[in-house]
């Protein structure tokens, strides 16, 4: 799709069909609250988060998981990356992120390629953070108040996304799950409990359309080595953001 302006965020309706991907403990943590990143999947769970990305057209993590887990946001499995090179596209997704801080370091995985990730980030912080990142990263104005809803139309519309993987972090699954942005939710859950109160957990406070009245549809339940996968299809109570 033909870029009005890559600097801009257009207003649109359309968006990618989003999938949302996180593991957790057995008390809704996505991570301790230590400095050290605690792993929560196992081998088969990556494998399989793996052939998500290597079916997306983006990835998008917050900048709290940037600075959080310095991510590579790449597809690991190298029969995979070929497959999507002879399929005509990239050997990885686009990577993406959003803050409203600017608060990125340029030595960031995230930043280390290939290709050329997004930032997308409010008005005031573009200038100061187009001067940090310099060419490693194409820095997008989203608007006064940078919005996930903008974000997403200007992914589909201007950047050719059809399909956008999210991998964390809290705000941004409680964010886009909250405003009825995402199509799938593909939640793993480890053996285990965190029992701390300042660990990052998922689902954040928050009003979601799917309440008791309107509960997301369960779509699959497998076993991954000591792990449990819910795969639920999320469809909008009122139809207005759903891709069903």
């Amino acid at each position: 799709m033909p870029a009005r302006n890559a600097g801009t965020v257009g207003t649109v309706p359309a968006r990618p069909h989003t999938i949302l991907s996180c593991a957790v403990s057995l008390d809704g943590c996505l991570d301790d609250a230590t400095a050290n990143r605690l792993i929560l999947s196992g081998p088969d769970d990556l494998d399989e988060v793996d052939e998500l990305r290597s079916r997306s057209d983006a990835i998008l993590v917050g900048a709290g998981t940037i600075r959080a887990d310095n991510p590579r946001l790449r597809v690991r499995d190298h029969g995979r990356v070929a497959a999507r090179e002879a399929a005509g596209k990239s050997a990885h997704p686009l990577r993406v992120t959003v803050t409203s801080s600017g608060q990125l370091n340029p030595g960031a995985s995230f930043f280390a390629g290939p290709g050329m990730p997004l930032v997308y980030c409010p008005a005031r912080a573009t200038a100061k953070l187009t001067e940090k990142l310099g060419n490693k990263a194409m820095v997008i104005e989203a608007g006064q108040e940078l919005t996930l809803a903008a974000v997403l139309a200007d992914l589909y519309e201007e950047r050719g996304v059809t399909t956008l993987l999210v991998e964390g972090g809290a705000r941004i699954l409680r964010d886009l799950l909250a405003a009825d942005l995402a199509d799938e939710l593909r939640l793993a859950i480890a053996p285990f409990f965190i029992g701390d109160e300042a660990a990052p957990r998922f689902a954040m406070p928050a009003h979601y359309p799917h309440g008791p009245g309107a509960p997301v549809t369960l779509a699959d339940v497998r076993r991954l080595g000591d792990l449990v996968v819910l795969h639920y299809r999320l469809s909008s109570p009122a139809g207005n953001g759903s891709r069903q």
